[in-house]
């Protein structure tokens, strides 16, 4: 055989492969996108049972459920009235509970300020309460009615408590009433040492307020505003030892007897 003719023979047998391999090409090409959608069906899967899974464990009947109720910050109110106040089952789905209306339920408790409710993975619910804290003592056919600023009783006492100022001439509605929230207000920010003097407080109106001290003598107070500049003036004057002092306008105040 000629040069010519075996480089001719070579050069068709090399057509001939390049051929069967661009024949072969589409049938893998066809062969990949036929398993391809058997892929995606695999991950579908996939996802649907970590779904499945994830809704059973958060909704199951023995998996991440209440199993506990806890409660902290009540002295005054028992645990156990909070918890059925709260009215959360055991045995709830930790995820459907419904926290901020078990809080709204807790806070109906009358000597409940404040409430809220959460959960404590993987089975408990914690309750925390803040309490209602005395600020007066209001008597009444019991003794004496023990209530916060907002005129709410937090508890009763047969005898009127030390240090608890005791309102006089109560009104006759005493919870939101105006004048008991702007006497209440006035006792919280005063200086400990002047809150000791005072035994009595009377109120009619919120801007007329009146202290009564340790020994008889009386302080017009007027409004809930300026209470720092008032409190000054009234430990200053305190010391002329008189029996009456009128603070109401801290610049301008006078002293009697």
């Amino acid at each position: 055989m000629t040069l010519r003719a075996r480089r001719a023979s070579d050069a068709g047998a090399a057509a001939a492969e390049s051929q069967v391999s661009a024949g072969g090409g589409p049938r893998r090409g066809r062969a990949r996108r036929g398993r391809d959608p058997w892929r995606a069906a695999f991950f579908v899967a996939l996802v649907l049972a970590v779904t499945g899974v994830a809704a059973w464990a958060l909704l199951g009947p023995s998996v991440l459920v209440v199993r506990h109720e806890e409660v902290s910050g009540n002295r005054l109110v028992p645990a156990a009235e909070i918890v059925s106040a709260a009215d959360v089952r055991l045995g709830t789905p930790l995820v459907s509970v419904d926290t901020a209306a078990a809080a709204s339920r807790v806070e109906q408790i009358d000597q409940v300020l404040t409430a809220t409710v959460t959960r404590s993975w993987p089975d408990a619910i914690v309750i925390t309460v803040h309490e209602r804290t005395p600020a007066l003592a209001v008597p009444d056919g019991r003794g004496y009615a023990l209530i916060d600023g907002h005129g709410v009783t937090v508890r009763w006492s047969a005898r009127r408590p030390a240090g608890l100022p005791l309102l006089q001439s109560p009104p006759a509605q005493l919870r939101g009433n105006a004048s008991v929230q702007a006497a209440a207000l006035v006792l919280g920010q005063l200086p400990r040492r002047l809150r000791r003097l005072i035994v009595a407080v009377s109120a009619s109106g919120p801007g007329a307020l009146t202290f009564w001290l340790r020994g008889g003598a009386s302080v017009m107070w007027g409004g809930p505003g300026q209470t720092a500049a008032k409190a000054a003036e009234l430990t200053v004057l305190l010391r002329t030892g008189a029996r009456y002092y009128d603070v109401s306008d801290p610049a301008t105040a006078v002293t009697q007897g």
